[in-house]
């Protein structure tokens, strides 16, 4: 449950904080590779340095799925501006289930019974169903989602598919969990540096708010930190769609703290869909 609720701030400490989408891209990187320092030097004072001994190899798949993830958090900060926090939240949440749950069974094995299978599709749907609940948006409201915003942000969710997989790539099966962590936000760092570069917003490096939003990067970071090993003790279907009621404190938060509007109409869906995603993510555990 660590990594739903460190996912669910993090949205809210980078609304709060605001800034471009520069700011809050590297705010994460920085504020995750910290976490990722921290992890390696308490590893080394506790006596266990082997915890976070990882080879060459999987040091640069580990860089590369960091750098990748930087892709899907960037089409999402564009995303939350584009349409809030509180839509963004819960389409995103849909495109990384779907992606996921088809990468778990077909290419990592998972849900290998009928019945597992039946039961874990069965619960995808019910969080499916959940989240585009919450996101319903009627004419009167602020942000919208549009065809552009709604294809936009599936193709950057490519980066979040890569990522979740992550824990379970055979090059790394036999790589510490530790190990690997550290190198993966280097790499979100890396991505996040070479996005501000190459969008031509270096000054950003000079803006208050680059650095207030790694508050928001400690949040996540703390969240990937046990995903890794939620990942490979449970499995990527089950962490994942467990990971996602973040969704529940994003889509509130957005709407009691950031002061996104939604109507009488969308706040009865947007309750009624936090409902079917809790049901559907308790539903899951029974397909491991």
């Amino acid at each position: 449950m660590v990594p739903a609720v460190g996912w669910g701030i993090m949205p809210l400490i980078t609304g709060k904080v605001g800034g471009s989408t520069v700011n809050q891209t590297f705010g994460i990187g920085a504020g995750a590779t910290i976490i990722g320092l921290l992890a390696f030097a308490i590893a080394h004072l506790t006596g266990n340095p082997g915890a976070v001994v990882v080879s060459a190899r999987g040091f640069w798949i580990s860089v590369l799925c960091g750098a990748l993830w930087s892709t899907g958090q960037i089409g999402q900060f564009v995303s939350f501006k584009r349409m809030g926090v509180s839509n963004t939240i819960p389409l995103s949440t849909v495109f990384q289930l779907i992606g996921n749950s088809l990468i778990g069974v077909i290419i990592f094995g998972e849900w290998h019974t009928a019945t597992a299978r039946l039961i874990g599709f069965g619960a995808l749907v019910i969080v499916i169903i959940g989240a585009l609940m919450t996101s319903v948006t009627d004419q009167s409201s602020g942000k919208k989602i549009t065809i552009q915003n709604f294809f936009f942000l599936l193709i950057t969710t490519f980066g979040y598919w890569v990522y979740s997989a992550f824990p379970k790539i055979p090059w790394l099966a036999n790589e510490k969990s530790l190990g690997i962590f550290l190198p993966e936000m280097l790499g979100i760092l890396l991505g996040s540096v070479i996005y501000t570069i190459a969008s031509g917003n270096i000054s950003a490096f000079k803006q208050r708010e680059q650095y207030l939003n790694i508050f928001g990067g400690l949040s996540w970071g703390i969240a990937a930190l046990a995903y890794i090993f939620a990942g490979r003790a449970l499995g990527v279907n089950v962490a994942f769609v467990f990971t996602q009621l973040n969704v529940v404190i994003a889509t509130i938060g957005g709407v009691f703290v950031l002061h996104e509007q939604k109507t009488h109409r969308e706040m009865g869906f947007t309750i009624a869909g936090i409902i079917f995603i809790v049901a559907g993510s308790i539903l899951t555990a029974f397909a491991h």
